[in-house]
């Protein structure tokens, strides 16, 4: 593989401190959400931002896809969802729902394309047979609760 991009980005702290990219693009504080025993806060925290970029990565492998299929995804929403919670066998794992909105797409067509962005997408490929990925193609766009 010939690498196009290396993101690099450097933590102190661990999830009650900082992160920050090398370039200065992305400087977040961190904090545990009470939901993980932590006080909350303001901060982000690690799988936000897996959520985050895995939608980000998810919805360009979509527009992506459909383009090739002569269909416009770029009013389409993609909404991540990242899960995270103790494992049977100790430690800790993760776990991805993806729903995907594409405006005036019937369901047959919207649910093709979301498999073969799901073929596309760097994020499905480092997760796959790592990590449960549920796939859903939404009639109305997910509200972010």
């Amino acid at each position: 593989m010939k690498i196009l991009y290396t993101a690099e980005a450097s933590v102190q702290g661990g999830r009650e401190g900082e992160a920050r990219s090398s370039d200065g693009n992305l400087a977040v504080k961190l904090s545990v959400p009470k939901e993980m025993g932590g006080p909350g806060g303001e901060g982000t925290n690690p799988e936000q931002l897996f959520a985050a970029g895995y939608a980000a990565c998810f919805q360009s492998a979509l527009m992506l896809t459909a383009r090739r299929q002569k269909v416009d995804a770029s009013a389409s929403t993609v909404t991540a969802k990242a899960g995270i919670g103790p494992k049977g066998e100790g430690g800790f794992g993760l776990e991805v729902e993806l729903h995907v909105f594409i405006p005036d797409v019937d369901q047959e067509t919207g649910e093709r394309l979301v498999e073969m962005a799901h073929q596309v997408c760097p994020y499905s490929n480092a997760t796959r047979g790592n990590i449960p990925v549920r796939l859903y193609f939404e009639e109305q766009p997910l509200a972010i609760s």
